[in-house]
């Protein structure tokens, strides 16, 4: 089975993303394509991805908001045609729910703690339970929506599949050598796919520099 890897294109230009897609058109990984907020809220962005074809897409909203407002956007990003969607399971169950009931053929992701939170962060925030605990207990909760997938660390992932059993997708993933930048909790692909990730989700390991020479970089890390 071919590794899944969606690339984070987090850029306002037009030209960047179609290289990077140019540029990742390889038989040995299953490539799809993360368009965050940055890239749908710029100029171009929204119509380019509503014209892209064949290829695996990944719309990383993050939708965080009253059951209604989050059913009521997904409904508006319908002619985008996404192969998935994230909502934040902070938005609590109702809203998931109403989220998950109109999302149709597109896969909703439930995004758990953010890799660039630590205890320290949930605790400024007003958690009570550390990272662990409230990613387990976010796990629960979308197992409870019947969504189809997850967003967590590489660091959680053994913990999710306890109750979570479908896809779960992983960011914070770092070839060994490369900066950590805004991140706190991250991993080798290797690792992470070897823990029970069914997909990661990669940028700057890939799109910086030579995109080509980057994607040779992973091959040889998940050997």
């Amino acid at each position: 089975m071919k590794p899944k890897i969606f690339i984070a294109c987090d850029t306002t230009s037009l030209k960047k993303v179609k290289r990077i897609i140019k540029e990742t058109k390889t038989s040995r990984i299953k490539f799809g394509y993360k368009f965050g907020l940055e890239f749908l809220n710029s100029k171009n962005g929204r119509q380019f991805v509503a014209n892209l074809r064949n290829k695996i897409t990944f719309g990383d909203f993050k939708l965080a908001d009253i059951p209604n407002t989050c059913a009521s956007a997904i409904k508006a990003v319908k002619d985008l045609k996404l192969n998935y969607i994230t909502i934040h399971l902070n938005s609590g169950l109702k809203a998931v729910k109403a989220a998950k009931k109109v999302s149709g053929s597109t896969k909703l992701i439930g995004v758990t703690v953010l890799t660039s939170l630590d205890n320290k962060s949930l605790k400024e925030i007003g958690f009570s339970k550390n990272v662990k605990k409230l990613v387990a207990h976010q796990a629960r909760l979308a197992t409870k929506a019947n969504l189809d997938a997850i967003v967590c660390s590489p660091h959680e992932i053994k913990l999710v599949k306890k109750v979570f059993k479908k896809e779960i997708i992983t960011p914070g993933i770092r070839l060994p050598g490369d900066k950590r930048g805004d991140q706190k909790r991250v991993m080798s692909p290797r690792i992470a796919f070897q823990n029970g990730a069914t997909a990661l989700v990669m940028g700057r390991s890939i799109t910086q520099g030579n995109i080509k020479n980057n994607i040779q970089k992973i091959l040889k890390d998940i050997k």
